[in-house]
Formats: C-alpha cells, structure tokens, sequence
C-alpha cells in the first residue's frame, strides 16, 4: 500500500483583525508593504513544507482582489520562482483560468516550467467563476465566468475550457498545429494564414513541416518548447459538482480536484473510474483523484471553533457565501457550525481528525490531498504546525494502492 500525495495549495488571504478592520484598512489588498512580507514568506512555507515531504505546491490565479481575499495573480511565475527552492516536492497551479488566457502562451510558459523543474510540474486548469476579473481577463462580449448551474452561460463557458484545453495539450504533444475552435483559432486568419512574413523562406525550409505554405504565408503553429515530461505534465482540472467536469477529466487522464462533500466526491470517483475505464484507460478506484480540503489540527475540540472563527469566517461569510448560495447562512456561530457540516473545512484534535480522514479514506482512497490553508489571515507558524501534525500524525494512517501510472491521450489534430 502507498500513501496519499500531499499537495499544499496557499493563495494568500491578507490578514485584518475583523471584517470591520477589513474594511477600515480599505483597500488592504493594495498594501504593497504587506504583500513583499507576504511573498517572501510564501518562499519560507514552500520550503519548509518541501522539507516535510509533501508531494506538491500550488497557487491559483485570482485577480484585483483589493479587499484583500486570495491575493493570486499569475501563477507561473511564483512557480517558476520556487523551483530554485524545492528539492523534491512538485510546483504548480490549481489553476490557470482558461478563458482568460491565449492556450498556445499557456502551453509555451507551462513547457518551460517544465524543463526549469525538471519534470516535477503539475498543470492545473480551472473554468473561472469570478465575473469581476474574468470578464477583464478575458475580454468576451459574453461573460466567460459562471457557476455550474446548468444555464446557457455555464454551458458556453464549458466549450470555451474544454476548447482551450484541448488546444494546449496539442500544441504540447503536437509537432505544429492548426486550430479553428469556436472562440479561437491559430493560425490568424485561419483561412489565409498569415501573409506577408518576411521570413517566410527559412521558416518553410529550416520550420517544421508545413508550417509555411506554397505562398510563402504561415499555415502552421509550433510552439516551443515541448515539455520536459513526456507526453506532458500531469493535468488537474478543479471540479465543484459537475459531472460534465468528471466526463471531460476521464476521457482524458486527467485528475479532477474536488471542492466538495465526501459524498460527492465518492459518488464522482466511482463514475470517474467507469468513464476513464471506458475510454481505454486502466484506472483503479481511487486513482487520479485529488480532494480538496480546509484543515485545522488543534489542541482541543474547542479550538477548532475558535480556528474557524479567526481565520476562516470572514472569507466564509464574505465571500464564498455570495458565491455559493447552497453554503448554510445565518448569525456567526451558526456559520461556524456551517463550515463543520459543509464536509468541507475539516479537523479537531488529532485523533478527530484521523478519524474524519479514515473516513473519507473507507470509501475512497483519493491518489492526492489537497490541503488549503487561509494563510496569511492565520498565521505561519500556526499553519506550519498544522501541516506538520497532518504530515507526522495524519497522513501514516491514510492508504491507497500502488497505483500504477495512467497513461494520457494524445488528440490528432484539429484541422
């Protein structure tokens, strides 16, 4: 048996003593003096949780949050930055928001990641469900950012992801490219190519192959580099209910992150297994899955109330409630027994929290843990103290089988 890898995902949360003295200090998240503490910091988590063997470090991209909640722009190049501090453990991004960003700029960043790591990258993408920067970032006459309700505007921002996705894992595993999707196209103009590069003579004669046309314009798109990884770096995709988000990771290999109750969780993974195995793959219960959870490890039953309470209430009441309307509301302490019953934020002692993960683990032994920490609202050393609990006390008791590696397809491609 084996155990589950620990991937430690930190987007920072700037602190304030309250939601009142968050709004005094308005806006925090433009405190510049507070951001260089906290980024140089982020440096010293990544390293100390490197020396603790967790498998993986992530970041999300989250933009113009000026109050101050989940300070995270441009993953790469934090990524980028920390793999000349770790040693072991993997860097990545849970994730990049596809409709916001060029995919062939994405598969070039990502590839050099890549080779700057030396294999030990992870990719992570996301659908995007924050209008306020997405609709910026992504400049569509339509919103590209959406909850997963089923609606017309959550089904157009699916083919935009599924789209854009596709499009770099072809540019990843494809020696070039020509691509006509709905929201984009490469080259530019797709039907002429593009006319007039001076070039175009050594490109058609040195280039790939059929890069350049007979009319010296370019018909063709190579991106370098390839990745480091063959065919490419382990893809995680973020999934918060839909089952459309679990057929597209099975059809593909890649690892849906669940930001939900176990019992969705268990009821996704078994169809996840079914789908994956259907479209060719060999994947065990289990395999290629990665649960997301809010943890505190305290002292008493009592401190875990009192955890919540400081760090994590505020984002709670704030800001996810708006967001996901299904969270339970009410007064202050009945939101605190709401993130306990949400089977989100997880913990208490140590043996109430092994018996929490022992729990999850008797119904489905999750490949990877993501463990998500309101830093720097809670502050580091707190934190640390936790992930070494969890690593020391926590993780010895949690198994998975020896999993042997899926395989991941290779579209042909769009022409």
């Amino acid at each position: 048996m084996a155990k589950p890898k620990v991937i430690v995902q930190l987007y920072p949360m700037f602190p304030a003593d309250s939601e009142e003295d968050r709004i005094a200090k308005r806006p925090l998240g433009n405190d510049n003096d507070m951001y260089h503490r906290i980024v140089h910091e982020w440096t010293e988590v990544v390293k100390e949780a490197d020396a603790m063997g967790v498998w993986g470090l992530g970041t999300i991209e989250h933009h113009f949050h000026s109050e101050g909640y989940e300070v995270g722009p441009n993953p790469g190049v934090l990524n980028a930055y920390w793999a000349s501090h770790v040693k072991n453990a993997h860097v990545g991004a849970l994730g990049y928001v596809a409709a916001t960003h060029d995919p062939l700029r994405v598969a070039e960043e990502t590839a050099i990641i890549d080779h700057l790591t030396k294999g030990k990258f992870f990719v992570g993408f996301a659908r995007g469900y924050q209008s306020r920067w997405a609709n910026v970032m992504g400049q569509f006459t339509e919103s590209p950012a959406t909850v997963s309700d089923g609606s017309a505007a959550d089904d157009r921002n699916r083919q935009i992801f599924e789209e854009r996705v596709q499009m770099v894992i072809d540019a990843w595993t494809q020696e070039s490219v020509r691509v006509k999707g709905e929201f984009y196209e490469a080259p530019y103009p797709y039907e002429t190519g593009v006319e007039g590069y001076p070039a175009w003579k050594i490109a058609k004669e040195a280039g790939a192959e059929g890069e350049i046309g007979e009319d010296g314009s370019v018909q063709r798109v190579c991106v370098v580099p390839k990745p480091y990884q063959k065919p490419h770096p382990p893809v995680f995709v973020a999934a918060s209910k839909s089952q459309a988000s679990i057929d597209f990771c099975a059809r593909n290999a890649f690892i849906p992150t669940y930001f939900m109750p176990t019992k969705g969780v268990v009821e996704l993974s078994h169809y996840y297994t079914k789908v994956a195995n259907e479209a060719g793959f060999s994947v065990q219960l289990g395999q290629n899955q990665n649960i997301v959870r809010w943890p505190h490890i305290t002292k008493t039953s009592e401190d875990f109330d009192r955890k919540l309470r400081d760090y994590d209430l505020d984002i709670y009441k704030n800001f996810y409630g708006p967001f996901f309307p299904q969270f339970p509301q009410g007064n202050e302490n009945e939101l605190i027994q709401g993130m306990k019953d949400s089977d989100i934020f997880i913990g208490g002692t140590v043996d109430e929290s092994i018996k929490a993960w022992k729990h999850i683990y008797d119904q489905v032994p999750c490949e990877y843990i993501t463990l998500i920490w309101h830093w720097a609202q809670q502050p580091k050393d707190d934190m640390m103290e936790e992930l070494q609990l969890f690593m020391d006390k926590v993780l010895p008791e949690l198994e998975t089988p020896e999993f042997e590696p899926v395989g991941q397809k290779v579209s042909m491609a769009a022409e």
